[in-house]
């Protein structure tokens, strides 16, 4: 079952989406809370696809589109890192008061920025029971330099923001940049991103990632479950982002490679084998009373 929902987060109404497992019999179940990727959305996206397969995996999960994109409040496509943070937190807020789950086992899991979100506030917020991290990265810095790998397309996006920051002080004003100028996508990955994404952001969007590190909270996750996701020489988020927060965190952790280039674990192409392992590993440190 999926039913449309709305919950507050500082004064925003936000949207989203709460599954409900088909073998639900009134006894609270385990959740997750799903986070979308960079300026994406909720809907017809790998959220989606996440929050379907934690479905069928015997979990409520919550999919919900983060303030300023989809279709929740807020100033379209102002996204930074902290408030995304705060309505993850907030969303959790608002699961834990749903009848049909046990507000003890609450998780978190997201994909891409959605990943790295989940584990700052997993790493912040000690409610969060389980934290699943699907391609994320754990320092903005060293991930747009990993992006951006040559001195100059560094340069370039270094060189943009600068722009923006001078624009902002003298105007007072955002200045926009294509999303892909931040996060380059080839063009044969970006079918799948949700229609619903946004493919312009200020600068001031990028800024804020630069400055959010996960890896400087994922040690405080322990000894709450944690699963580093990546797909191996991923191409768009650099997997050594995975790598280097596993480093940092504490047990119970582990991180999994799975052998493929594209950035989309979810993608039809490897979707049987990634649910594989990620449902095994659930069974293991946050088994569903469901699961089969």
């Amino acid at each position: 079952m999926q039913e449309k929902v709305t919950f507050e987060s500082d004064g925003l109404k936000l949207s989203g989406v709460i599954h409900i497992p088909d073998g639900y019999k009134g006894e609270p179940l385990p959740a997750f809370i799903v986070c979308h990727g960079f300026v994406g959305s909720k809907d017809e996206s790998h959220a989606q696809v996440q929050a379907e397969m934690m479905e069928t995996f015997g979990y409520v999960a919550l999919r919900f589109d983060f303030r300023c994109c989809g279709e929740s409040e807020g100033e379209r496509a102002q996204v930074r890192c902290f408030d995304q943070v705060a309505d993850a937190k907030n969303a959790l807020t608002w699961l834990a008061k749903r009848p049909e789950v046990d507000p003890k086992r609450i998780g978190i899991t997201g994909h891409s920025f959605g990943a790295a979100v989940s584990v700052y506030t997993a790493g912040v917020d000690d409610r969060v029971a389980c934290c699943v991290s699907s391609c994320g990265w754990g320092n903005g810095e060293r991930k747009f330099r990993g992006q951006h790998p040559t001195e100059e397309s560094w340069n370039k996006f270094i060189g943009i923001l600068e722009k923006g920051r001078e624009h902002k002080q003298e105007t007072g004003q955002s200045l926009w940049m294509s999303r892909f100028d931040a996060v380059p996508i080839p063009e044969a990955l970006r079918a799948n991103l949700s229609p619903k994404a946004i493919m312009e952001i200020p600068t001031e969007t990028a800024w804020s990632m630069m400055n959010f590190r996960a890896d400087d909270v994922v040690a405080n996750i322990a000894p709450r479950p944690l699963l580093l996701f990546h797909t191996a020489n991923d191409i768009i988020t650099p997997t050594i982002e995975s790598i280097r927060m596993f480093e940092k965190a504490g047990q119970p952790t582990e991180l999994m490679l799975i052998d493929t280039m594209a950035h989309f674990p979810l993608a039809p192409d490897d979707a049987p084998r990634t649910k594989m392992m990620m449902k095994g590993w659930l069974d293991k440190f946050f088994p569903s009373p469901l699961s089969s």
